[in-house]
């Protein structure tokens, strides 16, 4: 298996929309309403959002590629660019999806690694993200790679109020 990342530019909108949507798709379907999943999905992936997100000060979006196929990918936010009012000495993986055909290889793990790296790289001394309460899987997963649940926050799936567990992990 040949792992990379690749840094998401412009001429990556289509495809970042693509897996963007897929991804989230097969993760939330079945626990949210047609009408609500499709609220979110039009919001969040439009391609104008994307646009902004791809041009944001402090936001940087990677592809994971399994040899030639892409396989997931991971959002980072440091600085203005994160979502919360957390310490300027941390960073946040806003969003991190793995292709359902590529789950269950490590590739989640990979991906939080290079986060981790990247937020060393940075000084930053705090890494963090939001997770739904009731993907128990995926804060499972976080909890072995050594994040504590601290807190929460409002997650809207269409008009659907949500709750996330936010996670943060020490950076030593």
């Amino acid at each position: 298996m040949a792992i990379r990342l690749k840094k998401c530019g412009s001429e990556d909108l289509a495809d970042l929309q693509a897996i963007g949507i897929e991804t989230f798709t097969d993760t939330f379907a079945a626990h949210n309403t047609p009408e609500d999943l499709q609220a979110y999905l039009d919001k969040a992936y439009d391609p104008e959002k994307l646009r902004e997100e791809l041009s944001t000060a402090g936001s940087t979006f990677y592809f994971l590629y399994d040899g030639a196929k892409l396989a997931g990918y991971m959002k980072i936010n440091v600085e203005e660019a994160l979502t919360e009012d957390m310490a300027a000495d941390s960073l946040e993986v806003e969003r991190i999806y793995i292709h359902p055909d590529f789950k269950r290889r490590g590739l989640g793990k990979y991906l939080i690694d290079k986060a981790i790296e990247s937020a060393r790289a940075q000084a930053k001394e705090l890494i963090w993200l939001g997770v739904w309460e009731h993907n128990v899987n995926a804060i499972a997963f976080y909890e072995k790679m050594g994040f504590i649940h601290t807190g929460s926050h409002s997650f809207f799936m269409g008009d659907d109020e949500q709750t996330d567990f936010i996670m943060t992990k020490k950076l030593g």
